[in-house]
């Protein structure tokens, strides 16, 4: 990561049923911060459900409302962020992503499909909803697997545990980036220190 000033403590991102707009929540209330979601965002701006975006104007428009609103998110949420299952798939927005840390929310077929239902009314799961999620994550998991930092599997979990797993994985990684700092901060006093020797 690089950069500094307004940007999310951590990004979620994985397919649909896999619970990221919960754990958001759960992690942002933990860490008494807000959390986030770019869907909302889009449903807020444009004043119609996704699923109206889709039947309406179809899924490129829609894909490009996302974008933008990913994009916007990033430069000026501070908190928990969950993005769109399908927000991977802009090429724009993985090389964002990967300036951030990010946590993938992984899910196999079984557990998406009893989170999500098969009467789900989703815009991408018409028809055989079981054969559309298998393709959905099939698609998208090269894209998650690209932006993530870290993995959190929720297969058989509930989402306090995995909001858990993801705290960890986001301490974790906050204090060896701190200790990187330090170690580089006291590298660079101790090379002045030794060029004040040098010039005497």
């Amino acid at each position: 990561m690089s950069g500094s000033g307004i940007r999310p403590r951590v990004v979620l991102v994985g397919p649909m049923g896999a619970g990221k707009t919960t754990v958001a929540q759960l992690l942002a209330s933990q860490w008494g911060t807000a959390s986030r979601d770019t869907d909302m965002d889009v449903e807020t701006a444009q004043g119609r459900s996704v699923s109206d975006i889709f039947v309406d104007d179809g899924e490129d428009a829609f894909r490009s409302l996302e974008a933008a609103a990913v994009a916007e998110a990033l430069r000026s949420h501070r908190g928990v962020l969950a993005v769109g299952g399908g927000a991977v798939l802009d090429r724009e927005t993985r090389h964002l992503l990967r300036e951030h840390r990010v946590v993938f929310l992984s899910v196999g077929l079984s557990d998406a499909v009893k989170r999500v239902g098969l009467g789900s009314a989703r815009p991408l799961l018409l028809g055989n909803v079981r054969a559309q999620i298998k393709t959905l994550l099939e698609q998208r998991l090269p894209a998650y697997q690209a932006v993530a930092s870290a993995t959190v599997v929720t297969d058989g979990k509930g989402p306090e545990e995995v909001a858990r797993e993801v705290r960890e994985a986001v301490q974790a990684a906050e204090a060896a980036q701190a200790a990187e700092a330090a170690e580089a901060g006291g590298a660079a006093e101790a090379g002045g220190t030794c060029g004040g020797v040098e010039r005497r």
